[in-house]
């Protein structure tokens, strides 16, 4: 009897080939970023008058509470010069000038989801530098990536497949009903006050599990996410979710878990149809939720014009229809595309981290402002959230 023999199509070769020579490269470009990186700061650097104005004293109340011994004074360059703020000494000032913005422990805990069922629209752009903004503003942030693709945990300077487990991602959470917390994934990051769930291509493994599981009856499943969160969500004022782009197990997980959604939308005819498509899928997915007893309760829904090209005809004609379509939740601020922001995920790193511009300095201010404009925004919808800041935006003008 002929023994049967194991044969190796050829396209599965090629591909098996690639996808090695792909990760050996992938390798050398993380060592060589994380080489170049050994004489830089990642994380962030204010100067006095920045740093008082994100901790809303003045320069001079800074300096009077170094001279009194409430505060350490910076170091100093050889000229005398201060070398500036971390964002971990600002994070201190906010406790000795008593301006910390976090929640109360009666507010609920912001779960936003950055989430369009397409990909390439900045959804992970949007989420890494939302979650980056407000912990610079001083907020306790989690930013959770649930897409198998890592784009946002590849910012964070990870090769994800190289330097993460499957342990190291919700994975483990998702399959396994005896973990009762999410704490093993957690992981502090290079900014104060910013934590990180991981991910990796190991993730998608669970949108198999997850439906075989639900065709079974498990429907519980779908809230298996939402639980993970409140178990640790007394840690956090804000927890920023990165889905994956498309409608599976764990986008319909996002939905149940999230209480607030950020939808970006390039304005192209594209990316504005499936746009279309989807919020007809959400409609019809919220729906199908609701009749099995799974309300869906957001605080807020807001659309962002992402990578936009106002010298183009088109985007700027589709840019009024978004604003006559979408109206309040449009986010007025467009994100505009950027070299700055290109430049920047090359280097495994966002905007917010670099010391300076990698193109010319009204380039990187003009990212800046549009970076500022969207987050501030939505930092505002997320204020908006919690009681005990009603009376302060009402005295900020933002009520």
């Amino acid at each position: 009897m002929a023994t049967a023999i194991a044969r190796v199509r050829p396209d599965q070769s090629r591909i098996s080939a690639l996808a090695e020579r792909c990760s050996n490269i992938l390798e050398k470009l993380r060592d060589g970023a994380q080489s170049k990186r050994a004489d830089e700061r990642r994380e962030p650097i204010f100067t006095i008058g920045r740093a008082a104005d994100l901790v809303g004293r003045t320069p001079a109340a800074i300096r009077e509470a170094e001279k009194d011994g409430r505060l350490p004074e910076p170091g100093r360059t050889e000229t005398n010069r201060r070398v500036g703020y971390t964002l971990g000494q600002l994070n201190d000032m906010r406790g000795v000038f008593g301006t910390r913005p976090w929640r109360s422990a009666d507010d609920p805990c912001a779960v936003v989801a950055v989430q369009n069922f397409k990909g390439g629209v900045g959804k992970s752009t949007i989420s890494v530098h939302l979650a980056q903004f407000l912990a610079i503003r001083g907020y306790r942030v989690l930013l959770i990536d649930c897409d198998s693709q890592a784009s946002a945990t590849t910012l964070f300077g990870y090769v994800p497949d190289l330097d993460l487990q499957e342990e190291d991602t919700l994975y483990p959470f998702l399959r396994q009903d005896e973990l009762v917390s999410l704490e093993y994934a957690i992981r502090a990051t290079h900014f104060d006050g910013l934590d990180l769930i991981p991910a990796n291509l190991r993730l998608f493994q669970s949108e198999y599990e997850l439906a075989a599981r639900m065709a079974r009856g498990q429907g519980a499943l779908l809230d298996r996410l939402q639980q993970g969160i409140a178990s640790v969500a007394d840690r956090y004022d804000v927890v920023v979710i990165d889905p994956p782009p498309a409608l599976g197990a764990i986008s319909l997980s996002v939905l149940r878990a999230a209480n607030a959604l950020v939808v970006p939308v390039p304005p192209t005819v594209m990316d504005f149809s499936s746009t279309a498509a989807y919020l007809a899928m959400l409609d019809e997915t919220m729906q199908v939720l609701l009749e099995h007893g799974m309300d869906t309760d957001l605080a807020f829904l807001r659309f962002v014009a992402s990578k936009v090209d106002e010298n183009k005809s088109m985007q700027r004609e589709l840019m009024g229809l978004m604003g006559q379509l979408y109206g309040n939740a449009l986010v007025r601020t467009p994100l505009k595309d950027s070299a700055e922001i290109d430049n920047a995920s090359a280097r495994l790193m966002t905007v917010y981290e670099l010391d300076g511009p990698t193109t010319s300095r009204s380039v990187r201010d003009r990212c800046l402002t549009y970076l500022d404009g969207v987050n501030s925004e939505i930092e505002t919808d997320i204020r908006s959230m919690w009681p005990s800041h009603e009376s302060r935006l009402r005295r900020e003008g933002l009520a």
